[in-house]
């Protein structure tokens, strides 16, 4: 696949797939394959594989080859699939490029993680990588993991032969504003958090990376193609559905509510009302989200 081709199917709603584990410490390829069928019913656009949801930090490179390999088996090319292949080593991050791109993926890579560095050291860095991927290369700009590219330094990224996309976390109004206007068309835009995915799409970014759609995708699903057909007031209250679980999200770490809440979705249909969840266990929290509660954040005045 070329680089062209790849940036045509950037774009719509992506699902940054969480990788499931046996209790022996190895990849549950099963859980993975069937999480990725059922995504793909759903029709989402495309899945963003061994991201930072999907533990690519933990994992050993010869383990997210084997991830890399098993899930473009199993999706055989029907959605576009993004696979991380950031590392602190820039060798390892090159080889594992190399594969992404071998194996028909599109590779997608963090800055250095180090802090002394320099703008040029950043572009040459990047610049290694996208001529090793043909189909490619995403750059992911994710404050949280180490160096935030500014929007200058992104739009000199940009102009590189085979960088065709950007996930961003920084959503800073006026940094969104810049690159919506700036890289518009030239590079494909994901919004980088479903949690305050509105702005951007609606100040023109191209596609959302959902990691809550692994817990909530029907929700996510209805309120990402409400916003992409300009019906705003849907997707607003959709969005302000599941509030409930973002809160109970934030009070026990995004990673572990998801994980517990996907565990608990398909059994018991979630239904996004009022109420009051007294102090319990996040376990206990998602079933109670479930039924109906709300969880907050701190005691409610007498």
């Amino acid at each position: 696949m070329t680089a062209s081709e790849s940036k045509a199917r950037l774009k719509g709603l992506f699902n940054i797939t969480v990788t499931p584990f046996m209790p022996d410490g190895g990849i549950d390829v099963h859980g993975l394959a069937e999480s990725i069928e059922r995504l793909l019913a759903m029709g989402f656009d495309g899945l963003l594989i061994g991201g930072t949801y999907g533990e690519f930090a933990t994992m050993s490179a010869e383990e997210r080859a084997t991830l890399f390999r098993h899930v473009v088996e199993v999706v055989r090319g029907r959605a576009a699939t993004l696979l991380c292949s950031a590392h602190s080593d820039p060798r390892v991050a090159f080889e594992l490029t190399q594969l992404a791109t071998s194996l028909g993926g599109v590779p997608m890579v963090t800055p250095p993680f180090v802090s002394e560095v320099d703008e040029e050291h950043i572009l040459a860095f990047f610049k290694s990588l996208a001529a090793a991927s043909s189909s490619g290369l995403v750059i992911y700009n994710a404050p949280g993991i180490g160096i935030t590219l500014s929007a200058g330094l992104i739009e000199r990224l940009s102009d590189m032969e085979h960088i065709i996309g950007l996930k961003q976390e920084d959503l800073n109004p006026t940094v969104i504003d810049q690159l919506s206007n700036r890289l518009g068309g030239r590079i494909r835009l994901f919004c980088a958090s479903d949690l305050a995915f509105l702005g951007p799409m609606m100040a023109g970014f191209d596609g959302l990376s959902s990691t809550n759609s692994c817990a909530l995708p029907e929700i996510i699903r209805a309120s990402y193609r409400a916003i992409e057909a300009g019906d705003a007031r849907t997707a607003t209250r959709l969005h302000k559905s599941w509030f409930a679980y973002r809160e109970l999200a934030r009070r026990f770490g995004q990673p572990q509510g998801n994980v517990d809440f996907s565990r608990f979705y398909w059994s018991s249909p979630p239904n996004f009302s009022s109420g009051v969840t007294p102090r319990v266990t996040p376990r206990e929290a998602v079933q109670r989200v479930l039924r109906g509660g709300r969880y907050p954040t701190s005691p409610r005045p007498k």
